[in-house]
């Protein structure tokens, strides 16, 4: 199956009414046949075509949309490193792995899995899971392209700490071991087991033996458990000028739009509000209704998303009692030319869609909406919830490691959740043969990363393109 014949996740075992389900070991066994077709050791190495898109018209073209004021802060963030840029070029690598082997599985891919877009958060019930918390580029596509962008950034953030080669090749090939490990596991487990699998951040603190990096990541969970809206995000972030509260505005990271630059922002949003709370359970709407719409401003996120149009929204159901929820644009997914277009024509349901399909657990406010002239989609879902992020600087080559296993085997519950986890098994298999080929596509990604960040120096120093570096 070519990565472009379907943009629908097929299910598992899905068969006629009078036929038997095949056993996990079938599944397994059908995988494994698909080696014939595609040899594990081909999905190894990578080597640029000669007619590979310019990097810097990719970048350029990923562009359209976005608030031109804002881009040259996107630019200038990739400028920092390596490592910062190819968080910010998940565009590049999609057309790259277009032309990598495939089993011809799929999942619903996250379609940008390099390893600071896991971390933690709460669910619903208010316990701090592990898990893929950015979901973007979310799109059913083949499982080895998540995998390869997880490995390749290890590699780089490996090079970024300035590890030895063979300690970040290292740790991209345990990555994928827990990958193929974790997903034998799933394999041969009930459905439903599998669905409610979580890994809960005892199990994540349980893979770290450093005791002084334990007791940091410790004092962050606490301090994010410690952390309420009404007593630290809201003096933060928002302010009362006379008797109603407004976002603080702080240029260029946190502003209100002039009309010019957004016309009729927020009387839109005011519209666009029905569509999210009909996107909502009917349950959470009845919570939802006890806010009210006070304040929007634009608020600069990330490395990839600067300069779409990302907001935070402050609702407020009584004076002490605030909710801020994230307003992010959602464009088709940077999989879409390669994969196959969505099934939903709006891309905030989308990622919605994705999102709860890949994680354990999402958001209650987790919804979707279109602005009032049509141009522009947008996910919604609360501004912070007991999420905490990697910080990598500092890390030694097991920290990296371990966090990169913990990474992957979330990965590997959230592919097996929407994919075949049998088939897949059974096409990686018990050897480490499959390891070592992605191991090998992710050191020399990481030199064709490093390769394309030079390039992307050279045009803005050359005044191709315009980056400003903050601060």
């Amino acid at each position: 199956m070519s990565p472009r014949s379907s943009a629908r996740v097929k299910p598992a075992a899905r068969t006629g009414r009078n036929e038997t389900p095949l056993s996990p070991n079938e599944r397994r066994a059908e995988g494994k046949t698909l080696r014939d077709r595609v040899p594990r050791e081909d999905q190894g190495g990578w080597k640029p075509r000669k007619d590979r898109r310019d990097p810097i018209e990719l970048l350029v073209e990923s562009n359209k949309g976005r608030l031109p004021q804002l881009v040259p802060i996107r630019f200038g963030r990739m400028m920092q490193s390596p490592f910062t840029f190819f968080r910010g070029s998940a565009i590049l690598m999609a057309a790259d792995l277009a032309r990598t082997p495939t089993s011809g599985l799929r999942v619903q891919a996250c379609g940008d899995a390099h390893l600071l877009n896991f971390g933690g958060f709460a669910t619903p019930e208010r316990n701090i899971v592990f898990d893929i918390n950015d979901l973007d580029e979310t799109l059913p596509a083949p499982w080895e392209w998540d995998l390869k962008r997880l490995t390749a950034s290890i590699v780089i953030a490996g090079r970024h700490l300035e590890l030895s080669e063979n300690d970040s090749a290292r740790a991209a090939n345990r990555a994928v071991r827990s990958y193929r490990e974790h997903m034998a596991d799933y394999a041969f487990m009930r459905a439903l087991d599998v669905w409610y699998e979580k890994i809960a951040l005892d199990d994540f603190m349980k893979e770290f033996d450093d005791e002084k990096l334990r007791e940091r990541a410790e004092e962050r969970i606490a301090e994010a458990r410690a952390r309420s809206v009404v007593d630290h995000d809201f003096p933060k972030l928002a302010e009362h000028q006379g008797e109603l509260p407004r976002i603080k505005d702080n240029p260029p990271l946190i502003f209100h739009p002039p009309e010019k630059l957004v016309p009729g922002y927020k009387t839109g949003f005011s519209d666009a509000l029905g569509i999210y709370r009909d996107s909502l359970r009917e349950d959470v709407r009845v919570l939802f209704d006890r806010f009210q719409f006070r304040d929007l401003a634009i608020k600069v996120v990330g490395v990839g998303s600067v300069g779409t149009l990302c907001f935070i929204g402050l609702f407020m159901a009584a004076d002490n009692d605030p909710l801020f929820l994230q307003v992010k644009q959602a464009n088709a997914s940077v999989l879409e030319p390669y994969a196959g277009k969505s099934l939903h024509s709006n891309h905030g349901q989308r990622v919605v869609a994705g999102q709860r399909l890949m994680q354990s657990a999402s958001d209650i406010f987790l919804g979707w909406t279109r602005s009032k002239d049509g141009k522009h989609d947008f996910y919604m879902r609360q501004l912070r919830d007991m999420k905490i992020s990697a910080i990598v600087e500092g890390w030694d080559v097991d920290t990296l490691e371990n966090y990169g296993r913990m990474c992957a085997r979330a990965l590997a519950r959230a592919h097996a959740r929407s994919g075949d986890a049998a088939r897949i098994a059974g096409y990686m298999g018990s050897s480490e043969v499959f390891d070592e080929a992605i191991c090998e596509f992710a050191v020399d990604y990481a030199d064709q990363n490093q390769s394309d960040y030079r390039t992307f120096v050279k045009a803005v120093r050359k005044g191709q393109i315009k980056a400003q570096i903050e601060s």
